[in-house]
């Protein structure tokens, strides 16, 4: 492990008084058992957040990180089962007998080149490594924190009722979560609960957006630039020509969608023509719809690229994801108990870290506040909006609410820098626990009251409609487990 200099060191030493994730609840009496245990466990998830954090892994490369949420879940009494779906660091960890059944998802890996030490100023711990600027390290053990408070109160209590820890890779551009969907492992699932690190304290309404990634490969002739290019057919060219053909289609796509794209292979000198080249797609559309007609668009395009250049063309999905559908009644239930635990409370300390952090993004001191606060639920979208997760794909088969809190400072754009360094340090313990404390209150809602789980699952079936039938966007494909591995 490298050395770390800033306030990474400082855990369990600054968090004073046995301050919590966030202000102590005074929880309902039939949910004490799980409240006190997260109130009393600060340390013990501060410490395992901070393991995550310091060896940050890629998407289907985080063996040590699935592997130290999978210990701590065993030693607590789960039953794990390991390298599900064809993912070797997926996993479903397993407690209680009978149902309800309440699955909780728990992310893991990290971003490319966003490493970065816990001090408010740039500062890679490895240059060019990754780092967790999304706050999957907290995302993570978030979910592992809340599955062992609900495990205790359904051992003190004697109560039926299952909790499943549902451990999913390669959030960012590997859709790990689909393949568990493709693979029926949340069939018999009454209700997932899902939350995300964020820099305010609120339930999400926005469906975002679904989205299909995808490679355009293309293969030619090699020639030697100068003295017979005429023997040689472009890769590069094909590529040229199919992004030329998207950046005019632009103009007549609907305004809420979104195309974006990346050569990561070109060629390698300009005196040889390039034998192959490789172009990175992804595509998003608020509704599936939109984006499978905008898809066979773009596909038609890199057809008719590969003819204009006389190349050959490979097209691979690698991967595709639904765009969301919240729960209004479960959603509800979450704003209820997010405003009973409340946002994060900085101590001096952290209070000085964050304005230090975001005095370099130009934004007022005064926005600080906002990780203290619970914001008031917001209008669900009629169309959604921005990024696009793989959680959307378990919200069509499974009712799903999500949250966010705030492990990272009000002000930090995101995946930055800012996210690494502040979601490795106590705030990121602090939002964390709130996020725990938050699902143990809505499990114990759904585990004591009947109505609420009918009136949840009735939502459901409504929205989904009674001719739904889920089709996966990646097709029949296998996981990419080689997406994030660097290829020489």
């Amino acid at each position: 492990m490298k050395k770390i200099t800033g306030l990474l060191l400082l855990s369990g030493l600054l968090f004073g008084s046995s301050v919590t994730a966030a202000k102590k609840v005074k929880a309902n009496s039939k949910a004490t058992v799980a409240i006190d245990y997260l109130n009393g466990n600060f340390e013990t998830y501060d410490k395992l957040q901070k393991a995550i954090w310091s060896n940050p892994e890629l998407g289907f490369l985080e063996t040590n990180s699935s592997g130290l949420l999978k210990q701590h879940l065993r030693e607590n009494g789960f039953t794990i089962e390991e390298g599900v779906a064809g993912m070797p660091t997926a996993f479903v960890a397993t407690y209680g007998s009978g149902s309800p059944v309440i699955g909780l998802l728990a992310e893991f890996d990290a971003l490319p080149g966003l490493s970065q030490d816990t001090v408010p100023y740039r500062k890679p711990v490895k240059e060019g490594a990754p780092g967790q600027g999304c706050g999957h390290n907290t995302f993570g053990v978030g979910s592992s924190a809340a599955a062992v408070s609900i495990s205790k109160w359904l051992t003190a209590n004697k109560h039926s009722g299952t909790i499943k820890v549902y451990g999913t890779p390669a959030e960012e551009g590997g859709a790990g979560k689909v393949y568990l969907v493709r693979e029926g492992l949340f069939k018999g699932v009454d209700v997932v609960l899902d939350w995300h690190p964020s820099s305010v304290n609120a339930v999400s309404t926005n469906g975002g957006t679904a989205m299909v990634m995808v490679d355009y490969k293309y293969y030619g002739k090699p020639a030697h630039a100068a003295g017979n290019p005429w023997k040689g057919r472009s890769a590069l060219d094909a590529v040229e020509a199919l992004d030329y053909m998207v950046n005019l289609l632009r103009e007549h796509v609907p305004t809420s969608s979104r195309i974006h794209y990346v050569i990561p292979d070109g060629g390698f000198a300009p005196n040889v023509v390039p034998e192959y080249a490789r172009v990175s797609y992804y595509i998003r559309s608020p509704k599936r719809t939109d984006l499978n007609n905008l898809t066979e668009w773009i596909d038609s395009a890199a057809v008719g690229a590969a003819k204009g250049t006389q190349t050959r063309l490979e097209k691979e999905i690698v991967a595709g994801t639904y765009e969301r559908l919240h729960n209004k009644t479960l959603s509800k239930v979450i704003q209820k108990n997010l405003e009973t635990v409340g946002g994060v409370i900085y101590d001096e300390r952290e209070r000085k870290f964050a304005e230090e952090l975001i005095r370099v993004t130009g934004t007022p001191d005064s926005i600080i506040s906002a990780a203290a606060k619970v914001q008031p639920l917001a209008e669900f979208a009629e169309e959604g909006s921005g990024g696009s997760s793989d959680v959307g794909d378990v919200s069509w088969v499974v009712p799903l609410a999500s949250f966010g809190a705030a492990t990272f400072v009000p002000g930090s754009p995101g995946h930055s820098w800012q996210n690494v360094a502040a979601d490795g340090s106590t705030i990121g313990t602090k939002g964390l626990l709130v996020a725990s404390k938050v699902f143990a209150l809505t499990a114990v809602d759904i585990l004591t009251d009947p109505k609420l789980l009918s009136a949840i699952k009735e939502e459901f079936l409504q929205a989904t409609g009674p001719d739904f039938k889920y089709v996966p966007l990646l097709g029949d494909r296998k996981p990419a487990l080689d997406y994030r591995v660097v290829k020489k």
